[in-house]
């Protein structure tokens, strides 16, 4: 199949920085795979963004097109497991980071990449959540895994894409949230989305540099990471878990066992890339199903491609709120 599409193109200009354009490309210069996806809908991580501006740790060479979410309809395929007309999702694995992403009109990928979207997401509902709702439900299911219920759940960087449907699944779970921002102003959203209290950032990190704090949290859900993640550990319960999902403040980590060997705390990391197939359908079923959001319209905005650096430049500043869902032209679902 030969057909063009319009595409986010991030080039590497002569003095070193970077520009984003919007191109058109053709299907027939996609790398190999086995689906050939005719993309409605994608959203906007972080990840994309560092990658939009030309952050080699995550896209290697350039020109490149970002956006790890994808979801849209099976054009072509070469295996059994999926045929044309399938409506599928896909998140994670090398999308958007060296493999041509959802920012494009179409990608092309191994099968074992995409999940069939489930009955009681639409595409476009499933890229309300995209990687930064599964990385969510991963924390939840995480903790739940581990025992935490009853008490105050904290999660940090709550505004963001991921905090904000970790608060959102926790509050519909039955949990005690305290959602942790920087920005005061959200407070309206946030209990919107049901966290029970809102507090500053500040009023959360503790620079004392002592080992433990004063025990207050069942469990944490931390997409912030640095010194933000440390204090959380240092102030959970004993036997409380926390579950580790980003690094935006830090990737370093400094703080003594005691947390660990006298608490019994679990530090829980989250990994979203690499996720075997068969939990990643089990997560999706569960957010289609008894963990559907009535909140996800809430949540997330729709743009279009041209609209779509400006957003870019946002979340890099920190200035998002929620999710930004693109959508293609054409799409639908």
């Amino acid at each position: 199949m030969s057909a063009l599409f319009d595409a986010l193109w991030v080039e590497e200009q002569a003095d070193g920085t970077f520009r984003r354009s919007i191109v058109q490309r053709n299907v027939d210069d996609l790398p190999p795979g086995d689906l050939l996806i005719r993309v409605h809908y994608s959203s906007l991580n972080y990840k994309d963004a560092l990658s939009a501006s030309g952050n080699r740790g995550v896209t290697r060479k350039y020109p490149h097109t970002p956006g790890i979410d994808a979801a849209g309809v099976v054009v072509e395929s070469a295996v059994t497991d999926f045929q044309p007309g399938d409506e599928v999702i896909v998140i994670g694995y090398d999308l958007g980071m060296n493999t041509p992403g959802g920012f494009g009109g179409y990608i092309r990928v191994p099968a074992q990449w995409a999940v069939l979207r489930p009955t009681g997401l639409t595409l476009r509902e499933s890229m309300a959540l995209g990687t930064a709702g599964f990385t969510a439900a991963q924390c939840v299911a995480a903790l739940l895994q581990h025992g935490v219920g009853a008490g105050e759940v904290l999660v940090t960087g709550a505004t963001g894409g991921v905090g904000s449907i970790a608060v959102a699944l926790l509050s519909k779970l039955g949990m005690t949230v305290v959602a942790a921002t920087g920005k005061p102003e959200e407070a309206d959203y946030l209990h919107d989305l049901g966290a029970h209290t809102v507090i500053a950032r500040a009023e959360i990190e503790d620079a004392s540099g002592k080992p433990l704090l004063r025990e207050r949290w069942a469990g944490v859900v931390d997409t912030v990471g640095g010194a933000l993640l440390a204090t959380a550990i240092r102030a959970t319960r004993y036997g409380g878990a926390v579950a580790a999902c980003g690094n935006v403040a830090s990737p370093a980590l400094e703080l003594t066992v005691y947390p660990f060997i006298l608490r019994g705390v679990k530090l829980l990391g989250i990994d979203s890339v690499n996720v075997p197939i068969t939990e990643r359908r089990a997560l999706w079923s569960r957010l289609a199903g008894e963990w559907k959001l009535a909140v996800l319209d809430r949540l997330a905005r729709v743009v279009t491609l041209p609209e779509l650096n400006a957003e870019i430049d946002a979340i890099l500043l920190g200035q998002q709120r929620g999710r930004v869902v693109l959508a293609h032209a054409g799409g639908e679902g």
